[in-house]
């Protein structure tokens, strides 16, 4: 049994040890919120934050992420900067077919979370991992600068 504190709550599951994360919260915690993308950790779309970082969690073994603290897509609006970036991603109306959000969502709340006022290249550099099929990177950049409080975002 390995032991997860998955928002807020302990949860033990009994899985392998080098089960990838992603499959823990979706398959056995019933968290479909993460979605699962490439499998590769290269685009994003399984990003969770575990201790305040963004990880992909297609390729975070379980037993990495134990006695840590994870917050998925479902409770990440519970914080101050994932509330401002969930306002700021609806009042842009950011999605467009929406998969990718999450993943999004989560990277650009870790970046608000530790740099409030980021810069273009900041927000560059923190989203690079995030892949978005559907081209919404402009809608993207502007919420995160809405959540940020700049003018003209």
């Amino acid at each position: 049994m390995i032991t997860l504190d998955v928002n807020g709550k302990l949860r033990s599951v009994d899985v392998e040890p080098t089960t990838p994360l992603l499959w823990v919260i979706r398959d056995s915690l019933g968290l479909t919120g993460t979605k699962f993308g490439c499998g590769a950790a290269l685009c994003g779309a399984c990003t969770v934050h575990v201790e305040g970082q963004p990880v992909p969690s297609c390729s975070t073994p379980v037993s990495a992420a134990a006695g840590k603290k994870i917050t998925t897509i479902e409770a990440v609006g519970s914080t101050p900067a994932g509330r401002k970036i969930q306002a700021a991603w609806a009042a842009l109306d950011v999605p467009q077919c929406g998969y990718c959000q999450s993943g999004q969502i989560m990277s650009a709340t870790a970046l608000l979370a530790r740099k409030p006022s980021p810069t273009d290249a900041d927000i560059d550099n923190a989203m690079a991992g995030n892949i978005c099929r559907c081209g919404t990177y402009p809608r993207i950049r502007a919420a995160i600068h809405m959540a940020a409080g700049k003018k003209g975002a």
